[in-house]
């Protein structure tokens, strides 16, 4: 069984086919195609809803031919379509419900909606070292930051979420006060790799009381006020290696404290569900402070910390793909009226019976 995955929740268009090896291909990964807007946003400093879906309108169409070139196939030889139907920017998720319902029915396939959150969750079932049921998830993104109890696909526990912005904007929003262009986080992890560790001390919000919730707008202010102070009031000013080096120094600062935050929390979501097992998803997840400690956390715990690979930690096919398969397998598809829906809760999904 073969199925087609299309990502358009944002400001990326993901494009795969994943095959089940119940045919003539193995298991896995068919072909996939990204294309990502940020030369699109760069000038705005972020996301703008109305071009993020006008590029996917252009682009999704060209890279479903050209990810049906790559694995030397055609419509006929597929199973179905899978689509993000949300959460996400409206817009952006009507192109992809859109042309994902109308190639079903103009192929007469199955058309299967599928939660961008659950293609996430789902990402580490495309490496080699599958997690078994059941684990923690930390889903961790630019519009998530959310601990997941996960004893099947389907079977979904929210254990806690932020309750205002996400790690990822977080680190977005902290990268521009140092003068970093969008997108900022990467750029400033980069940045943090040359900073001194223990120069500048910043908080870890929400560790100090019970609870798996996060909060990362008040360490954003607080990274904000620590710039302020450094690096603008200073008299005299500073010399170019100086100013550099401060950035650096508070990068680093912002980036231990996000990722100790994160660990604290997860340790914590951990021992309270009794599990070993913890998988990590979504953009942040491919950030290298964070993989060590979380590492490090779960081997102290005698567990084990599983992710994608980096090209599988942002938005992309491959997941909606993986995904869509194991809702399909399952009798799940849906009609012609089915809606994006932008704010679609992650526990409110069926489980799966396989």
């Amino acid at each position: 069984m073969r199925i087609l995955g299309i990502e358009t929740s944002c400001d990326e268009t993901g494009i795969a086919i994943y095959d089940d090896g119940q045919g003539d291909s193995p298991e896995g990964i068919l072909a996939h195609r990204l294309y990502s807007q940020i030369a699109v946003h760069a000038d705005y400093g972020g996301v703008v809803p109305e071009l993020a879906s006008r590029d996917h309108v252009r682009k999704t169409i060209p890279l479903i031919k050209q990810v049906l070139a790559d694995a030397n196939l055609t419509p006929q030889d597929l199973d179905g379509v899978a689509y993000t139907a949300g959460p996400g920017l409206v817009g952006a998720l009507l192109v992809g419900c859109s042309i994902g319902r109308s190639l079903a029915y103009g192929w007469d396939l199955p058309a299967v909606p599928v939660h961008h959150m659950e293609g996430h969750l789902l990402a580490p079932m495309l490496e080699d070292d599958v997690p078994e049921f059941p684990f923690v998830a930390l889903l961790v993104s630019g519009g998530h930051t959310m601990l997941v109890r996960v004893d099947a696909i389907g079977e979904y526990k929210l254990l806690g979420e932020s309750v205002d912005d996400a790690a990822g904007e977080a680190f977005d929003k902290t990268a521009k006060l140092l003068g970093l262009d969008y997108p900022g986080g990467p750029a400033l992890s980069k940045m943090a790799e040359s900073g001194e560790a223990g120069r500048f001390k910043l908080p870890r919000p929400m560790t100090d009381r019970p609870g798996l919730d996060f909060s990362f707008s008040g360490l954003k202010t607080a990274a904000g006020t620590l710039v302020r102070k450094q690096c603008i009031n200073i008299e005299p000013a500073l010399s170019a290696d100086q100013l550099k080096k401060t950035h650096a120094d508070i990068a680093h600062a912002f980036q231990q404290a996000v990722v100790d935050t994160l660990a604290i929390k997860c340790k914590r979501a951990l021992l309270q569900e009794k599990l070993s097992r913890l998988v990590i998803a979504g953009g942040v997840s491919a950030n290298t402070a964070l993989r060590e400690q979380l590492a490090i956390t779960t081997k102290k715990l005698g567990g084990s910390v599983f992710y994608p690979r980096p090209e599988f930690c942002t938005d992309n096919g491959a997941m909606i793909a993986y995904a869509g398969m194991q809702r399909l397998k399952a009798g799940t598809d849906a009609d012609l009226t089915f809606k994006a829906n932008p704010r679609w809760p992650l526990d409110s999904l069926p489980s799966v019976k396989l």
